[in-house]
Formats: structure tokens, sequence, C-alpha cells
């Protein structure tokens, strides 16, 4: 086996090592992202909780507001309904029933008023409570699926340091100069970077090849780049190791002659 065959060969060997790695780190993303949407589900419903509580608070003002203010007015009525008790005109009388008339609707709208928010507070109060339980539970419920993710991440630090101490160990075989090639296109693809033709088409980008570009890979006696996409190019059978097995040579039956 020729040289750059050899050094082929190391780097394949690298390379599966790195395509694990660029797998387990998509892995450890998702579960990091899964990490994160528990926490934002979780802050999401602190916070309507949190507004809800606020809101209620809110209601709760208006309310005593609106009882002060009808407390007021039933003052005032009391006040003039006294008066009218005491005058002896009829003018001024008529003139305090329109004025009691009209403080008795503005209280009855603040009455009706106080009512409706009375029938929201109560209707906000059984949101939050079960915003509440619905945060517990949800408290509950991430606490143990974070415990899983946080595992399972863990569980993924460590492959990925093992796989990574056997990358380095590998990676002291590597020629200096096609190793340095490697890690740059790697870099920028993040997925195989050397790989085989077939079928006269690169399996990489999977784009057909020429014949010319397929004799170079085949002869194998310099790197040969894809046209297309930049990968290296090999030719499986100089990679893997093949035995073959010579058959003995099947003799021919004769066919019996044909009686006359």
């Amino acid at each position: 086996m020729s040289a750059l065959r050899e050094e082929l060969k190391v780097i394949l060997e690298i390379q599966e090592f790195d395509i694990q790695m660029i797998r387990l780190m998509r892995l450890k993303r998702e579960r990091e992202e899964e990490l994160q949407r528990l926490y934002s589900l979780g802050s999401e419903l602190n916070q309507q909780v949190i507004a809800k509580e606020n809101e209620i608070i809110d209601l709760k003002k208006q309310i005593r507001l609106l009882e002060v203010e009808v407390g007021e007015l039933k003052g005032k009525i009391q006040k003039l309904e006294g008066q009218q008790n005491s005058v002896k005109k009829v003018e001024e009388f008529n003139a305090l029933t329109q004025e009691i008339s009209s403080l008795e609707r503005e209280k009855a709208a603040k009455e009706q008023r106080l009512s409706d928010i009375y029938d929201k507070q109560a209707a906000e109060d059984d949101l939050l409570k079960n915003l509440k339980a619905t945060l517990e539970s949800t408290k509950q419920n991430s606490e143990q699926l974070e415990n899983e993710i946080r595992a399972s991440i863990q569980a993924i630090n460590e492959e990925g340091a093992q796989i990574k101490k056997q990358r380095d160990e590998l990676q002291k075989k590597a020629e200096p100069e096609l190793f340095v090639i490697y890690e740059k296109l790697l870099k920028n693809k993040k997925d195989r970077v050397i790989v085989p033709i077939e079928n006269r088409c690169c399996s990489g980008c999977h784009i057909l090849v020429t014949a010319q570009h397929e004799n170079l890979v085949r002869k194998g006696e310099k790197l040969v780049f894809c046209e297309h996409c930049s990968r290296i190019h090999f030719w499986q059978d100089h990679i893997v190791d093949t035995t073959v097995t010579e058959e003995a040579p099947t003799r021919r039956r004769r066919r019996p002659a044909a009686k006359v």
C-alpha cells in the first residue's frame, strides 16, 4: 500500500471519531435546548402568575375606591333627605328631590360597576388558582425531566471525552500537512470530508465526476479533490482490506452425445 493510502487510512479513522463527536454535539445541543424550553415554560408561567396577582391587586384597589364613593353618595343622599324633611316650600322640596334622584342614579351606576368588578375579581381569583396549580405541577414534572436531561448531557460529555482521547492518540500518527487540510475541510463542512467515489459519483455531494478524475483517484498517487464540493476522494478498495479467495476452476460437464 502506498504512503498516501496509509496516510488517508489514518485520517479516515480520525474522521470516524470526529463524526461521532459532531453527532454527540448535536445531541447535546438538542438536550440543552430542551432544558432551555423547560426554563422558559416555568418562567412564562411564573410571569403569568405575577401578572394575574397584580391585576387582582388593581381590581381590589378599584373596589375600595368605589366602595368609598358609594358610601359618600349614600351620605349625601341621607343628608339631602334630612334637609327635605325640614323644608316648607314646594320648590325647595322638588329641587332636593331632583338632586336626590341624580345621586341615586350615580350611586346605582357605581354599585353596578362595583358588582361587575366583584365578579371579575372572583373569576381572576379562579384563574390565579389554576395558574398556580399548573405552575406547581410544571415545576414537579420539570424537575424530574431536568434531572433526566442533565444526566443525558453528563453521559454525552463522558462519551465525548473518551472519543476525544482516542482521537488525540490517533492524531499523533497522522501526517501533519494532510491533517491540516482535513481539519480545514471539516471545520467548513461539519461532515465527512474524505469520501469514496461510488458509481462515478462523489459520495459527498453526489455529483458525477469525469472518467479522468476517477482514474486519478484509482491510482492513489496524490490527493484528488472533488471539483464541486472540495472533498478529498479515495478509492474504496485502497482502504478496505479485502481477502480474495481463489476458487478452483469449475469443470464444465460434457453434455451427453445425442443418440442416433
